[in-house]
């Protein structure tokens, strides 16, 4: 069994009679734990079996990517990709949702470290070997709205919505391709209010970054599955984004409807999948927050002949 693997994992690695507290994992099958010795020190586990999990060899890629370009991924102490499983350095124990919920006056400090954390990490070099979206990929990736959610698209209408997803994508303001980490959101970030800079933002779950247009990590952050961000935070951060990247704060937020809605399309067919596939049924709890973001950027002026295509085919898009 999976869990007497692990324990002897544990063991051999001189960790076995640390306590173990499960934490909350992500959609996939990954799980995390916390373990603490009896002095309080603590390292985190994941634990992602090879059967289910393509591979830990992109997390440990990107993890030392990070590192060694001073931000604050964390430390890989073992690892064993044979049969998935990572001992990780303990960033911290509250992420920005967390540290939010609490201090709701401390959202544009946090986010205004995020988004300077994001833009470092823009200027790195893209790792060879990622996945891109572009147009085509972008196209496809929204295929599992349509397998997952109640629509009334035939064939034709998919493959022209699709379509013109995939030349939204094209026309996008800013084109180049940064490195991703696809997945940039609160409950991703530990909040370390004792560190300076760039450092006080830990950064969890980026396994699967990609090279992406600018805007994309940008619009994870503000366009949230699970906390809603201030409206005014929001624009402050594409303002301060426009402003580092040498863009307009009108192209930023163009761009961000439209990978919004891209992004967001996929998101609520992968939760209708969890839930009725997998029976992972918290998920539903938060589509009508995804349909706010995805029904509110599509309402963007540029993107009217999407939105007319959209509403005809998903019902929920229009109400």
């Amino acid at each position: 069994m999976r869990s007497e693997e692990v324990a002897a994992w544990l063991d051999a690695a001189g960790y076995g009679a640390w306590c173990r507290t499960p934490l909350a994992g992500d959609a996939s099958a990954r799980r995390y734990e916390r373990l603490t010795d009896a002095t309080g020190q603590s390292i985190i586990l994941m634990d992602a079996p090879p059967e289910t999990i393509r591979s830990t060899g992109d997390f440990l890629r990107l993890a030392a990517h990070l590192a060694r370009n001073g931000l604050a991924a964390p430390r890989i102490l073992r690892s064993d990709p044979g049969v998935g499983l990572i001992l990780l350095e303990d960033l911290g124990t509250t992420h920005f949702a967390a540290w939010l919920k609490d201090r709701p006056e401390d959202e544009v400090t946090l986010y205004s470290a995020a988004t300077d954390t994001l833009l470092r990490v823009q200027r790195l070099a893209v790792p060879e070997g990622l996945a891109q979206l572009n147009s085509r990929t972008g196209a496809d990736m929204v295929q599992v709205a349509f397998d997952w959610l109640p629509n009334r698209a035939g064939n034709a209408t998919r493959s022209a919505i699709c379509a013109k997803i995939g030349a939204a994508i094209g026309a996008l303001s800013d084109r180049r391709r940064v490195l991703s980490l696809r997945d940039f959101h609160a409950e991703n970030l530990i909040w370390r209010p004792d560190r300076s800079g760039t450092n006080r933002v830990g950064l969890l779950d980026f396994q699967d970054a990609f090279a992406a247009p600018p805007a994309y990590d940008l619009m994870s952050l503000l366009r949230d599955a699970r906390r809603d961000v201030d409206h005014a935070t929001a624009s402050a951060m594409i303002n301060r984004f426009a402003t580092s990247t040498g863009n307009q704060p009108t192209a930023v937020l163009r761009d961000v409807a439209i990978l919004s809605v891209q992004r967001n399309l996929r998101i609520l067919g992968i939760f209708a999948r969890l839930a009725r596939r997998d029976g992972k049924r918290r998920y539903l709890d938060l589509m009508p927050r995804v349909w706010d973001h995805f029904r509110r950027d599509l309402a963007h002026p540029d993107l009217a002949d999407l939105r007319q295509a959209l509403q005809i085919a998903f019902e929920e898009a229009s109400t």
